[in-house]
């Protein structure tokens, strides 16, 4: 009579309350995949082969497989946390080691890295300095902290809505300072070489049916003439804008129209501006502007940063631009369960798992990334309660079976 089949069914029931006590304690912890035990039975094998009436001679642990299934997503007040929806891992590197993992919950350091609490530093592909991520072997993400240099304004794109019913004016007696002398304006700030802002006005003058002249000031100065105005020294337009008997826009002359900045504060001077009035018509109806975009921007500090869902990290800065600084990659395995848990939350690839996909999130299959979002434990509390009085069950069964072939072999010791 053998005890061996008690003891391994205690042995198993034991591994299968530390992997739930292991489940439990992990409940709260961010990004964690609960594990369980898996069984296999136990033959006795002989040089004869098995008969029909083999009995088993207890239970052996096959393996603790992980399940990677997905954990519920809560809200973070942090930029850098970041949760995986969908398939992947967060790749990291530990020490010169790579390393995977879920538990996206990152901190900056002082140098810009991207870490977690265990020191691992967040991978991926860094942007040049016009936002432009340079794909390639992945590296440590780094944070460029510094200030955002200025970019000159050179196009504006503005569309209008021009008033037919206006009055024909004379463009000879055009006056920026005198209202009677133009049908309407519009005025954007724009910037230098430099950063600095200056306003640029622009002048709509109607000349004839479907005609308007062009005229602009630069903070307040005539572009393309001086004043006074004389005889000999009549204002300049821009350029002429044609209109269709539709009212749609048919041509400038010249095109494109640009406005030629002079400017006394060291940026490169003249800076010129290429008007874009595509789009622009006239209707009876009044004046109406739709777009007023000019491009350029002063110099701005970086003020913070998000990550999009396709791990792009965006930096925002006070002068309201925003760049990418980087992008966040993910990796995925054929054999999730073949990797090797080495604590803190992380894994490292082995044979078994399979060499990983790595790519940018929402590609090759791969999940998004939530920014201000982590990814909960994905342990069901009420399920692994019952696992345990279960587990509980089944061990005291087992004891039970120990207890049973103990007093049958006290009563063959007693016989006489």
């Amino acid at each position: 009579m053998s005890f061996q089949q008690g003891l391994s069914g205690l042995n198993a029931a034991s591994k299968s309350l530390e992997a739930i006590g292991n489940n439990v304690a992990n409940s709260g912890t961010v990004g964690f995949k609960q594990s369980q035990v898996q069984f296999a039975d136990i033959y006795a094998s002989t040089l004869s082969g098995s008969g029909a009436a083999q009995i088993g001679i207890g239970v052996q642990v096959a393996r603790v497989a992980q399940l990677f299934s997905q954990g519920n997503i809560a809200v973070s007040n942090n930029p850098l946390d970041m949760a995986i929806n969908g398939d992947g891992f967060f790749r990291m590197s530990s020490g010169g080691t790579i390393t995977y993992g879920r538990n996206g919950q990152f901190e900056l350091t002082k140098e810009g890295y991207i870490q977690n609490a265990s020191g691992a530093r967040l991978t991926g592909y860094m942007a040049d300095a016009n936002g432009v991520v340079q794909n390639g072997a992945p590296v440590e993400l780094v944070i460029n902290k510094a200030d955002m240099g200025p970019a000159a304004t050179t196009k504006y794109d503005v569309k209008l809505t021009l008033d037919s019913r206006k009055d024909v004016l004379d463009p000879l007696l055009f006056n920026p300072d005198d209202a009677a002398t133009f049908s309407d304006s519009t005025s954007v700030p724009v910037y230098d070489s430099l950063g600095n802002s200056h306003i640029l006005r622009t002048f709509y003058v109607k000349t004839a049916g479907g005609e308007w002249s062009v005229f602009a000031t630069n903070d307040g100065v005539p572009i393309g003439y001086n004043l006074p105005v004389t005889a000999t020294n009549p204002p300049v337009p821009l350029g002429v804008m044609d209109f269709g008997t539709g009212g749609a826009l048919v041509s400038t002359t010249p095109s494109p129209m640009v406005a030629a900045m002079a400017v006394t504060t060291g940026a490169a001077t003249p800076f010129n501006i290429t008007l874009n009035v595509a789009g622009t018509q006239q209707f009876a109806q009044a004046f109406g502007v739709s777009k007023n975009l000019p491009d350029g921007y002063r110099p701005g500090t970086l003020t913070g940063f998000d990550v999009a869902s396709d791990g792009s990290i965006m930096g925002r800065y006070s002068n309201g631009e925003v760049n990418v600084l980087g992008q966040v990659i993910l990796s995925s395995f054929a054999n999730p369960n073949g990797l090797q848990n080495i604590g803190d939350n992380q894994w490292v690839e082995t044979a078994e798992s399979g060499v990983p996909l790595t790519s940018t999130p929402g590609s090759s299959g791969l999940g998004v990334v939530q920014s201000a979002r982590i990814e909960e434990s994905n342990v069901d509390l009420t399920a692994e309660l019952v696992n345990m009085i279960t587990a509980q069950r089944v061990y005291q069964a087992n004891a039970q079976t120990i207890k049973t072939q103990d007093q049958i072999m006290q009563t063959l010791v007693n016989l006489r």
